[in-house]
């Protein structure tokens, strides 16, 4: 990833996360995000951001992130540090030591 340079803007968000709700065909060999329930994450992720009180945390759906066969995939920038979250603790987990912490929650992180 590149380096930030003194004369680029200021961050608009402080954390922009993307869920990848990307749907393939039933039975694709790879699968498919959203048929791992990533919609219903995302979203939740969303509310729970707002209400835990993050500021300036922006959640969006992504199209395919290409890592549907680990998912349901999230990436949060800007450190671009992509996660498994294949339920709603998971999301916790990652709002609660990425987010509101400055770490990482290791056991949802992606190679």
């Amino acid at each position: 990833m590149g380096e930030r340079r003194a004369d680029d803007p200021p961050y608009w968000f402080d954390f922009h996360i993307f869920v990848c709700t990307n749907r393939r065909p039933e039975g694709h060999k790879r699968g498919s995000c959203a048929a791992r329930g990533s919609e219903a994450l995302r979203d939740y992720c969303k509310a729970r951001a707002k209400e835990l009180g993050l500021p300036r945390v922006r959640v969006n759906a992504a199209g395919c992130l290409d890592r549907c066969e680990n998912g349901p995939s999230m990436v949060v920038y800007p450190e671009g540090i992509w996660y498994r979250v294949r339920n709603r603790e998971d999301v916790d987990r990652v709002l609660e030591a990425h987010v509101r912490g400055g770490g990482r929650a290791a056991d949802c992180m992606m190679d």
